[in-house]
């Protein structure tokens, strides 16, 4: 009985790697791993945000507007629970990703501000902000670009058969992933128009001393 069994056992280890089994569990490992540095990325970002905010601040301190987007984007952020299921639930995933987008937005309207003040983008500590976040930017984008091929290369994966047959013997199910159209436009920067900023007659905001964020 127990040769058996064993020779039972053998025989479904070769069925199931004949199946894709091995192979569908490494695509969903790959996938986890993307996905975390995704999130890793993200929240480097989100640790960017209060220095950036506060040093701006010292030049700017009446863009009040700007300030609260900011806040408020990344505060919504925040409040999203990260769990192992977000990624596999996939309303909670486009919930994510909307939050991660307008606050792509908002800090993208912040580093425009900077532009009606010289003695802003000439200080060394905004400029390494600065440099900070548009590196951090480009590591998301390479990672969410990576987790979105690791997503469909699984999914492609566990609906081919025979490998389906197996995924659906052991619960793997379809991932759902970043939608492609909102991936272009929270890429793409906004358009911020500063022309109309100035009611007509007055002069532009003076730039605060440099002097004045220290």
């Amino acid at each position: 009985m127990k040769s058996l069994r064993a020779l039972v056992l053998l025989l479904l280890v070769f069925t199931l790697s004949g199946c894709g089994y091995n192979s569908i569990q490494k695509q969903d490992e790959a996938v986890k791993a993307q996905w975390s540095e995704v999130l890793n990325q993200y929240q480097r970002r989100a640790d960017l945000v209060p220095n950036l905010v506060n040093t701006v601040k010292g030049y700017a301190a009446h863009e009040q507007t700007i300030f609260t987007e900011v806040a408020q984007a990344r505060s919504r952020v925040g409040s999203i629970q990260i769990t192992p299921e977000l990624a596999n639930d996939p309303a909670a995933l486009a919930k994510f990703q909307a939050a991660q987008g307008q606050l792509t937005g908002a800090l993208s309207r912040l580093m425009a501000v900077s532009e009606n003040y010289p003695n802003l983008k000439a200080d060394g500590v905004f400029q390494n902000l600065q440099a900070q976040l548009e590196g951090t930017e480009n590591r998301i984008a390479v990672a969410r670009n990576r987790y979105i091929q690791a997503v469909q290369q699984y999914n492609s994966m566990i609906r081919t058969f025979p490998n389906n047959l197996t995924a659906k013997m052991f619960g793997y199910q379809v991932k759902p992933n970043f939608s492609v159209e909102n991936e272009k436009a929270i890429s793409a920067a906004p358009t911020v128009d500063f022309s109309g900023a100035t009611p007509s007659g007055q002069a532009p905001p003076t730039p605060a001393p440099a002097s004045s964020a220290h």
